[in-house]
């Protein structure tokens, strides 16, 4: 399982998204792939005003304050 947490450099708000998703990822097995929103044009305009953005399977699950029992329970689902 995969999931795909848009970021962009200096954003506190990323950083502690991140400690969260690694903290989710203690339990629940999955891989994590962080993407620079400044790096595309267009994830710059669909999330540039919502990052940090944790996506699965095309969904965006969470986007803004990270927290445990909100991508905890969506993870479980694709168990």
């Amino acid at each position: 399982m995969k999931v795909i947490f848009y970021t962009r450099p200096n954003c506190g708000l990323c950083e502690e998204g991140m400690m969260m998703l690694k903290m989710v990822q203690e339990d629940h097995p999955f891989n994590i792939e962080e993407r620079n929103i400044d790096d595309s044009d267009d994830w710059t305009e669909q999330y540039g005003l919502m990052i940090p953005v944790v996506e699965l399977d095309g969904e965006v699950i969470q986007f803004g304050q990270i927290d445990y029992v909100t991508i905890s329970k969506r993870l479980q689902k694709n168990t």
